[in-house]
């Protein structure tokens, strides 16, 4: 069964810090671009960063560029977010995805890849 599980959410202050990991099961992730996604509530889903295959390319969200990096370990089948300098506004449910045929900023755009993932809480907030 083909599968992407992320985990690293959580409750955080404003100024805090998570890292969110995205694991694959039952197929290779060199194989996709993937990117991280996240959805508040009342509001549309939104692209936050994307990574293409090899890991060379990446686009990051004007709201969080400086703030959040995403990077990929082929080796562990893993893709992660380190996000930093957390604000209540990136308050929402982050998913991962994996797109075979977009990369970078057309994936993130687009939000339209082979593979969602369920998705993990992150709050920012006292």
């Amino acid at each position: 069964q083909l599968q992407l599980v992320e985990s690293g959410g959580g409750l955080v202050q404003p100024g805090g810090s998570l890292r969110l990991s995205c694991a694959a099961s039952g197929f290779t992730l060199e194989y996709y671009a993937i990117g991280w996604f996240r959805q508040a509530p009342g509001k549309e889903r939104e692209g936050v960063s994307c990574i293409s295959k090899s890991g060379r390319a990446t686009y990051y969200a004007g709201s969080v560029k400086g703030r959040f990096t995403i990077s990929r370990d082929n080796a562990k089948n893993t893709v992660y977010l380190q996000m930093n300098s957390l604000k209540p506004e990136d308050t929402a449910v982050y998913y991962c995805a994996a797109d075979a045929v977009r990369t970078t900023q057309p994936m993130c755009v687009q939000k339209r890849p082979n593979y969602w993932g369920q998705g993990t809480q992150v709050t920012v907030g006292g």
